[in-house]
């Protein structure tokens, strides 16, 4: 089955459900995010005579499982290593059984290899659709390109597969938007519109493979850059490009070490830290970690992303100040609407055609709206939802 771009015009009742789960988020990014366009997403492509019986055949016999309450939906998760991905599995995989389809999740241990031959496992297995979060966005194009030449649709769950022509649709949240809350939460604690400052800063973001890091770094700096250019914000570490300030793999331990050596050479003496953008909570993690072993100053405003149970724990504590809060229970229902649009034979929902261009053209996506949770709203958002319960967070 050939990717299907959303026609311009969709029905009424496909626009109401877009407005359900999940908020949409901006459709095009700013010019500084570095893979985001503005090109507008690619005319369908033909479908030739000599291809349409193999597709036609397949529509049909997903059409028929379906129609039986069946049909195989292959899951890859990076790892088990961080809270959220649990999270984003177990409810995938709870939704899609629910719908009627049998799943196949597997987690790779953040392993590149492990996650190719278990992709290659569901395509031989049968799997109808795959659903990847991808540990590394450029390291799958030969084995989707077996996905593609079996004529299973691939969705790239959070993380954008670059450079493969097999990735049918994008589900995720406004990464950009992400970045963005984070740098106005700074922007707004140290009230730096007002402030006569200066205020010191220093930046963690995530891995350079992952192709969201990106752009909640964009959103988040160019809140940011403005003070920074003009000496209100100074980053004492010298350490403000992104090449500078990612994370491998996310990892707290690296968050740690790197900002224990940060702290040795610039705030020993007991100069203040006023802030630290990070860009998730596992990266915040290993910062708190470090301050709480080198630091003695007054504690310096935290960001976050995820809302996992540590860090909610830190933020009850005055640890870290924010974490985005992206609801994955959102996201997976969203991709299981899409799932289940695709095995249909039915244009899967979409609100963005435009931003995410994974260098074989712009891949049409489906945007949740991030909101971020500190100690005065976490009760609603998280506990008041059941999301977690306040056993949970003690």
């Amino acid at each position: 089955m050939k990717r299907k771009l959303v026609s311009t015009f969709l029905s009424v009742a496909m626009a109401a459900s877009l407005l359900v789960g999940c908020g949409g988020g901006n459709t095009s990014a700013p010019a500084t995010t570095d893979t985001a366009t503005e090109t507008e997403a690619p005319a369908a492509e033909e479908t030739t005579e000599a291809e349409a019986p193999a597709e036609e055949a397949t529509e049909e016999a997903a059409a028929d499982t379906t129609a039986a309450g069946g049909g195989k939906v292959g899951v890859a998760m990076p790892t088990k290593d961080l809270q959220r991905w649990n999270q984003d599995g177990a409810n995938m995989e709870a939704q899609l059984k629910d719908a009627g389809y049998e799943v196949d999740l597997q987690y790779a241990s953040n392993d590149i290899a492990t996650q190719v031959s278990q992709i290659e496992n569901m395509i031989s297995s049968g799997a109808q659709v795959l659903v990847i979060a991808s540990i590394d966005g450029d390291s799958l194009g030969t084995v989707l390109a077996q996905a593609k030449e079996a004529n299973i649709p691939v969705i790239a769950y959070d993380r954008l597969i670059m450079n493969s022509d097999a990735v049918s649709y994008y589900a995720t949240f406004d990464n950009y938007m992400v970045g963005t809350k984070q740098g106005e939460y700074i922007r707004d604690q140290l009230d730096l519109e007002n402030a006569d400052g200066p205020f010191n800063l220093e930046i963690f973001t995530g891995d350079p493979g992952d192709n969201n890091a990106k752009f909640f770094y964009n959103g988040a700096v160019d809140v940011l850059k403005p003070f920074i250019d003009e000496g209100k914000l100074v980053v004492k570490s010298g350490q403000v490009d992104f090449d500078n300030v990612a994370t491998a793999n996310w990892a707290t331990e690296t968050a740690q070490s790197r900002m224990d050596a940060i702290i040795s050479a610039n705030y020993a003496d007991g100069t203040k830290l006023d802030a630290v953008l990070c860009s998730n909570d596992s990266t915040a993690l290993g910062v708190t970690n470090s301050l709480e072993a080198n630091y003695t100053g007054d504690w310096p405003i935290i960001t976050g992303q995820d809302c996992d149970v540590a860090n909610v724990k830190n933020m009850i504590a005055g640890k870290q100040s924010m974490s985005i809060f992206k609801d994955t229970r959102d996201l997976a229902a969203k991709t299981v609407e899409m799932v289940d649009a695709i095995m249909k034979g039915t244009e899967a929902p979409v609100n963005d055609t435009k931003t995410y261009d994974n260098g074989t053209g712009v891949i049409p996506s489906y945007l949740c709206e991030p909101v971020f949770a500190d100690v005065n709203n976490y009760k609603e958002l998280l506990i008041d939802s059941g999301y977690y319960t306040e056993d949970d967070l003690k």
